[in-house]
């Protein structure tokens, strides 16, 4: 199908007012599951339970819904790279995505997934997703976290990775019939480079799956949250975990505060604890595409000085990238690579007067 085609096709089914849903779950991690991949399956099942009934209470006008952060596997721990792209990581286009699929087809929903991912371009390795399924079952966008403490990220096999990909999908946004949709993957909403670039490609709506403590104060990622949403003029929906089984991390570490975030930083719904479809609440893309037309001192995109902090930016050495271009590394190398960028920032240590 052409291009200009698949526009129209958005063009006639555009809406500009919908519910979204940050579905909060709670999650089974398969560290040391017997058999991953049942445990995987049976996460999947639960999505598609919990997404129909969460239809079936809000009704036919909710047309997204976001997941937590890898709701289907937990984290690693211990594991080696290698351990854990054979026992959490799907394959793009495997078994888990076309059941995945099929809930968004079934519930007609913007479905948008979190998951550990393989990429057969880089054995050894895995890559954090964030998937958009649209209602047609179709991929409608396919985002790697480029901000990860202990998870390899495209940055780290960077040549090869946007040769083979373009940096189009580095930085993807999605144009759909219920605006362009972003995603910013858990602590990445604490990076606003990131969502300013994606909001300057037109992102209307990001998407964040996340799995993080919560707190009746602020926390520094729902401070983030209302920022990242003020400075792009945009929509945050924000879906926590309900709780965490089957690790040593105490359950409740993860748990409750999922939340719908509207362009002026107020929270439009936000989550207890536990399994909750609460954080749910309307969406006025019209309202939104008013306020970004409208010029004023709110218009901050409008604002961006963006070949002054190309300029500055290329100034530093921060994080490098390929780190990981000749294969998995023991975890411990993600830390002595932070720490020399620390090293690098702070520059050479000063003798005492």
């Amino acid at each position: 199908m052409r291009a200009q085609d698949v526009d129209k096709r958005v063009e006639d089914r555009r809406v500009t007012a919908y519910l979204a849903l940050a579905l909060q779950l709670g999650t089974r991690a398969v560290n040391a599951a017997a058999d991953p991949r049942a445990e995987i399956a049976a996460a999947v099942a639960r999505v598609a339970d919990r997404v129909a009934g969460s239809k079936a209470w809000l009704g036919p006008e909710l047309r997204l819904v976001v997941l937590p952060e890898y709701a289907l596997t937990g984290f690693p721990m211990r594991e080696s790279l290698p351990e854990w792209r054979e026992r959490a990581a799907l394959d793009p286009g495997g078994p888990e995505y076309r059941l995945l699929a099929g809930i968004a087809v079934r519930e007609e929903v913007f479905l948008c997934v979190n998951a550990y991912e393989r990429d057969e371009h880089f054995p050894g390795l895995y890559f954090q997703a964030t998937v958009i399924l649209s209602p047609a079952g179709e991929v409608v966008l396919r985002y790697r976290r480029l901000h990860s403490l202990f998870t390899p990220t495209p940055y780290d096999v960077w040549e090869r990775y946007t040769e083979m990909y373009g940096i189009d999908a580095v930085l993807p946004v999605a144009r759909t019939e219920i605006g362009n949709l972003a995603a910013l993957a858990s602590e990445e909403v604490q990076v606003p480079e990131l969502a300013r670039a994606l909001a300057l490609r037109g992102a209307e709506v990001f998407c964040n799956p996340t799995s993080e403590a919560s707190s009746p104060d602020l926390t520094p990622k729902a401070i983030a949250r209302r920022a990242r949403a003020v400075e792009n003029l945009a929509y945050v929906v924000a879906a926590n975990s309900g709780g965490l089984t089957g690790s040593a991390v105490p359950g409740d570490s993860v748990n409750g505060g999922s939340e719908l975030i509207d362009p002026q930083g107020r929270a439009l719904a936000r989550a207890g604890s536990g399994e909750t479809l609460v954080a749910a609440a309307e969406l006025d893309l019209a309202a939104l595409r008013r306020a970004r037309r409208r010029p004023g001192l709110a218009n901050l995109p409008s604002r961006v000085k963006a070949a002054l902090w190309a300029d500055e930016y290329a100034r530093h050495d921060v994080e490098r990238p390929c780190g990981l271009e000749s294969g998995p590394r023991e975890r411990a190398w993600f830390r002595t690579r932070q720490s020399e960028t620390i090293a690098r920032l702070l520059g050479p240590e000063e003798p005492p007067a």
